[in-house]
């Protein structure tokens, strides 16, 4: 059963990921200072994934797992042309 969120929660939502992903963009700057180069990479995933992931939820597409993210993010804007295949292959 799909989840129905009001459009006040969507926003909510949309604008909790995107601090997600600016905060874990910090942690990769402090990572890469530190020379954590892996550590850099995973906080940059995870960055990725709460961008995506916000912008999903701003078109109330819902997901429940990464690969589901990846793949309605794919099927959502990429193959369409929506937005460029470059933001596909920083993502994967």
């Amino acid at each position: 059963m799909r989840e129905e969120l009001s459009e006040e929660m969507i926003t909510a939502l949309v604008a909790y990921r995107l601090e997600r992903a600016k905060g874990t963009v910090q942690e990769a700057i402090d990572m890469l200072e530190k020379d954590h180069y892996n550590a850099a990479i995973n906080r940059l995933y995870y960055a990725c994934y709460y961008a995506v992931s916000a912008l999903l939820a701003k078109k109330d597409i819902q997901t429940h797992t990464h690969s589901g993210v990846k793949q309605m993010f794919g099927i959502s804007f990429i193959v369409n042309g929506k937005l460029s295949r470059n933001y596909n292959i920083t993502y994967s």
